[in-house]
């Protein structure tokens, strides 16, 4: 009889250590690899151990790595690739293909344990993409099962902009478009296998598009004093990550889908960004991740106002400071490491290690918005053949974007592939940076503060030939030029200062331009026959 009470015992023992290792509150970590100058996997795997990361997530299903990750304690989420999805949903062979290929060689000795299913469909593809996702899970739920895998959670990362309403959190819904479509069929397969509804949740995007009305220490989880009431509930708030997190759960609540657990799968602060990029540094990036690691590993566990006590799995982004993301500068700056394996800023993601061994942090310089002009340039020293391949792209964006450039036109001249990608990358910029466009292109462009319209031509060189530019002075074009060249030179750079930058009243450029241009014409002395600088 005793025996027969102990196995009840040893049964619920067996179960509650199973699903504590299933819902671990520690944190892990997400491995992207958009860079050229990353440590290879196995020294990658050694710097996730020595941040105590209790999970990785990468975004497929590299060999390499999960090879690396083999016979680790280390929980492991790999991704289908959004590009195949229609193929995974419409052929089951494909699909049995894709899991014979990417999990059985590795499974169980590597831990797969979630695999999901694109990432962030329906905000990074066309939506003749998003009927597919869900018969996408179904059969690679069903080819797991073929090769008797049960132990694997299927899901898909969405981002916040699933939502139509976010404020309060108990107005929160889906959007109309996607709701009964998309999302509440994805409810449905998630409460029936028991997965999570997978989340990215980035309350630095949501404080940076409103700075004035969101407070920065609500944003990074530190507030003492501030709180936000949710009129609907009166759950109070103490600080943005809860408020966003608990829109989602009303809206799956909306839809019929209350219980469904939410896995934080990708969440971080940017330690850098581009000129105009409030808020992304070092300082930031360091408060909210170690923020958000306390917050997480508290015993008991804290939750959300709206639902106190549940663990919260989840995924710090990202593994390292990658330097080929597209997009604005943050992106390439959310690394808890340097592609060196040096950490940007100390934190142990186990939350053993007391704040008071970590290193001092820089003070932080852009929490207020950058108030100065700032211009998109052409990167010196870059590959000639993919900036022309940019310029191209950019003159044709747009309306006239380089209409000024062409041949023969006031700003023709000086007829050299810097000038021109210059030019037109702060056309591009100009035209399209409140929808979206960055001054990035692959890396071939960046922002300075530096008036390109002030560039050493007007500083009036006692030479034949202009010298090439040097590090104290990175911003000079390097071309040769004549009193045409001039002519033409000072017709244009009395406009450039009225399209690149922002901030400052037109007419009151034109007219420093203006002055810049004369007082600068009547100094020159032409003394070499035209030419082009190849740089």
């Amino acid at each position: 009889m005793a025996m027969l009470l102990i196995i009840p015992l040893l049964v619920h023992s067996i179960l509650f250590t199973i699903s504590s290792a299933v819902f671990s509150p520690q944190p892990g970590i997400c491995y992207g690899q958009l860079g050229n100058n990353l440590p290879p996997p196995w020294k990658s795997v050694e710097l996730i151990k020595s941040l105590k990361a209790k999970r990785v997530k990468i975004y497929d299903a590299t060999p390499e790595i999960l090879h690396a990750l083999k016979n680790t304690t280390i929980q492991v989420s790999i991704m289908v690739p959004n590009e195949i999805i229609f193929n995974v949903s419409t052929n089951k062979t494909f699909s049995d293909q894709w899991v014979r290929k990417n999990v059985v060689p590795f499974y169980p000795h590597t831990l797969i344990r979630y695999l999901l299913v694109g990432n962030e469909v329906i905000s990074s593809t066309k939506n003749d993409t998003w009927q597919h996702l869900v018969p996408a899970m179904r059969n690679i739920k069903r080819s797991l099962r073929s090769f008797r895998i049960n132990k694997v959670k299927v899901g898909t990362p969405s981002a916040m902009d699933v939502l139509e309403s976010s404020f309060p959190p108990s107005n929160g819904a889906f959007r109309k478009d996607i709701a009964a479509p998309i999302m509440k069929p994805m409810l449905k397969f998630l409460d029936r296998t028991k997965s999570f509804f997978f989340l990215d949740v980035y309350p630095f995007f949501a404080w940076a598009s409103d700075p004035t009305n969101i407070k920065l220490e609500y944003a990074l989880l530190e507030s003492k004093n501030i709180t936000v009431t949710d009129s609907g509930t009166g759950l109070v708030y103490s600080n943005l990550f809860d408020q966003m997190v608990d829109a989602v759960y009303f809206a799956m609540k909306r839809v019929g889908y209350p219980n469904i657990r939410i896995f934080i799968a990708e969440t971080g602060w940017p330690n850098k960004g581009d000129i105009d990029q409030i808020g992304a540094n070092i300082f930031n990036a360091a408060a909210y991740n170690r923020n958000f690691v306390k917050k997480v590993m508290t015993k008991p566990p804290v939750g959300t106002p709206a639902r106190p006590g549940w663990v919260l799995p989840s995924f710090i982004f990202a593994l390292y400071n990658e330097n080929q993301k597209p997009g604005p500068g943050t992106e390439r700056h959310f690394g808890l490491l340097f592609p060196n394996g040096s950490m940007v800023y100390d934190i142990d993601l186990s939350w053993k290690t007391p704040e008071s061994e970590f290193r001092a942090l820089p003070a932080p310089e852009n929490n207020a918005p950058y108030k100065g002009k700032i211009w998109c340039v052409a990167v010196r020293g870059a590959n000639e053949t993919a900036v022309a391949s940019a310029l191209s792209y950019a003159c044709s964006q747009g309306n006239n974007t380089c209409y000024p450039i062409r041949a023969g036109k006031r700003c023709f001249k000086p007829d050299s592939l810097y000038w021109h990608a210059s030019y037109a990358f702060s056309s591009y910029w100009a035209q399209f940076r409140k929808t979206g466009g960055t001054c990035y292109f692959d890396g071939l462009a960046t922002q300075t503060t530096k008036d390109p319209s002030t560039l050493r031509i007007l500083q009036v060189p006692k030479c034949n030939t202009m010298k090439e530019s040097t590090q104290e002075n990175e911003d000079i074009i390097t071309t040769p030029f004549n009193d045409s060249f001039i002519d033409d030179y000072y017709s244009c750079c009395c406009n450039i200062s009225n399209l690149l930058f922002h901030h400052f009243d037109i007419r009151l450029i034109a007219f420093i331009s203006l002055i810049f241009c004369s007082s600068s014409r009547q100094q020159y002395v032409p003394t070499t026959p035209p030419g082009r600088n190849s740089k």
